[in-house]
């Protein structure tokens, strides 16, 4: 029986709806059963009460890690240009958390802190521990926390968007905001730490599963159609040899017959390899030799919500074992997460398409403006400075409408739009002659659609443009899968609800980790010192209803296509923050006598020179992982010279405030071993 049926065609069984209300109903009551104690201490609601066993801390990292920024964002990137190679944030984290769990984790358990930044008040000073924990809970409630309710709710739009609920609310990128927040925030406000621990439990296992089912039944649909009716990649982003011609055809080695994993490898070569041009827009090569290591360091060892859960380990043993559990996972998450987005583009490159068109934050209200504009309506006369961009997508998939966009863009900008022919005409023989000298042919529709793109983005260089037009709506991968795969009655409600579990995972872990840094080392220490656990419970349930609230009305801010895929906004905004934090907490550790101000002072810098990068004509165009690195060796000698100008005289020892089993596991020590050298296998063959 249908029971419910979208504008957008979704089909959502009775069963469907049983499943997934039942896991939810499920995740909820256990959690906070497992958490009944959590208001009794503050150790008990902040870090499980010291508690946790490996498999739970195992689990527990996993699915506070993988949400809608993997399946929709890590996801959307794979169905560009990028593909496979988007996989190294997850194969490089992999080799990163065997060294957090035999680096950092033993550190940590031994001062016996209560959150990260906690750690820098024992090496330098209490400001650079308030420094760091005022920009690590701007980061997690502005950016990390705002994207992952936004990818989540664009699920729930590209799913059931127009369809109305207790027959007064309707099915919104905006009413899914809310209660993707409101649910998140009701098991961590209870529970704490715990009710995160036991609900991670639950969904780290199902999303494991659940992509798992989507990735079978994603190859099963791809093995049956036909190649007529696929696309492989934009065709300006094709390698030189697959441009045109019958000859060079990307499809002229495989036939509908052919063997769906021959016929993936053939038709996707391009994109199931680790290294990148530098053109990419998500990940470059040269990346992988510095820049990306910054952002995995700092977030699985510097990250407040991925280590509280090891701050709650039983044993430095446990802790180390759980990593090490997470750090194998990681390894298969690229198969479930980045494969299936490479295929939703083979299949479905015509609804991303849509997608785009219809994009009800962005696309669709921009091209509504431009027509009242360009129609020249009384509205127009309050716009006379506004332009429109578009990118490469948008050019080649529309062109006439591209062509519209900048002869009322040359009007706007006091040129003379009865010259577009000539310019345009200008502009097409620059792109043939940079094909001609790459030897790229490419078919005269893509070079008309990049020669137009090129130039209305130089015509509106330096304007305040509109939201910019795109032309596929990649972000909508997954979400595409979930709509149109043929899951038998009933499955189709087992993966969604590993997909929101997997969201509300995060959303919960990342409350509980921004409300336990405001609590400890904002409300305790400069608000109500040596507050009650009781009182100190309570401002921790205040802060996740209020950092949820304001998560929640930043997400229409997120749909701005100008973010470039939100997977690549959450790790472009991170490198604000990241690379200077990195810095101090490795340089503490390397050189005891560091001065006590030199960790603020590079925290305070670390914004500073990356933002100067990302300005810079010289850098601009440079990926953002490059960025990363060049701030962290400039901080990195900011702090050598810091350190031998005003070196501290007296060697401050970190302290030992736990009686915790700090014996360090030999088993995890060898199959963390085993997960970088498997790690190095994949490199190796997907090079």
């Amino acid at each position: 029986m249908n029971f419910l049926l979208s504008q957008t065609g979704f089909n959502f069984g009775a069963v469907d709806a049983g499943v997934f209300v039942l896991f939810l109903i499920a995740v909820i009551v256990i959690s906070t059963l497992k958490s009944r104690s959590a208001g009794e201490s503050s150790e008990d609601y902040f870090l499980a009460g010291r508690g946790l066993s490996w498999w739970l801390i195992g689990f527990s990292l996993i699915a506070a890690n993988i949400s809608a920024e993997q399946f929709v964002g890590m996801s959307g990137n794979a169905a560009q240009c990028t593909g496979l190679a988007i996989a190294s944030f997850e194969w490089i984290a992999a080799i990163t958390l065997v060294g957090v769990g035999f680096i950092f984790l033993p550190m940590f358990l031994r001062c016996g802190i209560y959150t990260i930044p906690e750690f820098l008040e024992y090496r330098y000073n209490k400001f650079a521990r308030s420094l760091m924990s005022l920009f690590v809970m701007i980061i997690l409630v502005g950016v990390s926390i705002a994207a992952v309710i936004y990818l989540g709710a664009l699920t729930i739009d590209t799913l059931f968007h127009g369809m109305v609920l207790f027959g007064c609310i309707e099915v919104n990128i905006i009413t899914a905001s809310w209660a993707l927040g409101i649910l998140a925030a009701l098991y961590v406000f209870i529970g704490g730490l715990a009710a995160c621990a036991w609900a991670d439990l639950l969904q780290g296992s199902a999303l494991i599963i659940g992509g798992a089912i989507v990735m079978f039944f994603a190859f099963g649909e791809f093995d049956k159609m036909q190649i007529a009716d696929m696309e492989a990649t934009p065709q300006y982003q094709r390698p030189a040899a697959y441009q045109s011609g019958a000859d060079a055809d990307m499809f002229s080695d495989v036939t509908d017959e052919t063997p769906v994993l021959q016929k993936f490898q053939s038709i996707n070569a391009d994109k199931l390899h680790m290294i990148r041009p530098l053109n990419d827009p998500n990940i470059v090569w040269t990346t992988l030799l510095f820049g990306i290591w910054i952002p995995n360091f700092y977030y699985w060892g510097l990250n407040q919500y991925i280590m509280q859960r090891t701050l709650g380990s039983r044993s430095l043993a446990e802790g180390q074992k759980g990593i090490v559990f997470a750090a194998a996972m990681k390894l298969l998450i690229p198969f479930i997460v980045v494969i299936p987005g490479i295929l939703a583009f083979n299949m479905y490159h015509k609804d991303m398409a849509n997608e785009a068109t219809i994009d009800r934050l962005a696309n669709a209200p921009t091209l509504a403006l431009f027509e009242r504009l360009s129609a020249g309506t009384p509205e127009a006369a309050d716009n006379k400075a506004a332009v429109f961009k578009f990118d490469k997508d948008f050019a080649c998939l529309n062109f006439d409408q591209a062509c519209a966009i900048t002869k009322f863009n040359m009007t706007q900008q006091k040129a003379d739009a009865a010259e577009f022919d000539a310019k345009l005409a200008e502009s097409v023989k620059k792109v043939a002659d940079a094909n001609a000298a790459a030897k790229i042919d490419m078919p005269e529709a893509v070079v008309n659609g990049l020669a137009v793109q090129a130039m209305n983005t130089e015509l509106v260089k330096g304007a305040k443009t509109e939201k910019e037009l795109i032309g596929y709506k990649y972000d909508a991968a997954f979400p595409l899968l979930i709509r149109n795969l043929p899951f038998p009655s009933g499955v189709t409600g087992f993966v969604l609800a590993a997909l929101f579990g997997a969201i509300m995972s995060s959303l919960a872990s990342m409350l509980n980790a921004a409300s336990t840094i405001f609590t400890m080392d904002i409300f305790n220490e400069y608000i109500k010192k040596d507050a009650a656990p009781k009182t100190q419970v309570f401002v921790g349930r205040m802060c996740v209803v209020i950092f949820m609230i304001f998560a929640c009305l930043l997400v229409p801010v997120l749909a701005d296509p100008k973010f470039g895929g939100l997977f690549k906004y959450i790790q472009e905004f991170q490198g604000y923050i990241s690379p200077g934090i990195l810095v101090v907490f490795l340089f503490g550790l390397c050189a005891k006598r560091v001065p006590g101000f030199a960790g603020g002072l590079t925290i305070l810098c670390g914004p500073v020179v990356y933002l100067l990068l990302k300005l810079m004509p010289s850098t601009e165009a440079m990926n953002y992982l490059n960025h990363m690195a060049i701030t962290f060796g400039v901080l990195w000698v900011l702090m050598m010279i810091l350190t031998l100008m005003f070196p501290r005289k007296d060697v401050r020892e970190l302290p030992q405030k736990t009686d915790m089993d700090l014996t360090t596991s030999k088993g995890a020590a060898i199959c963390g071993a085993i997960v970088v050298a498997l790690t190095v296998a994949l490199y190796i063959y997907f090079w």
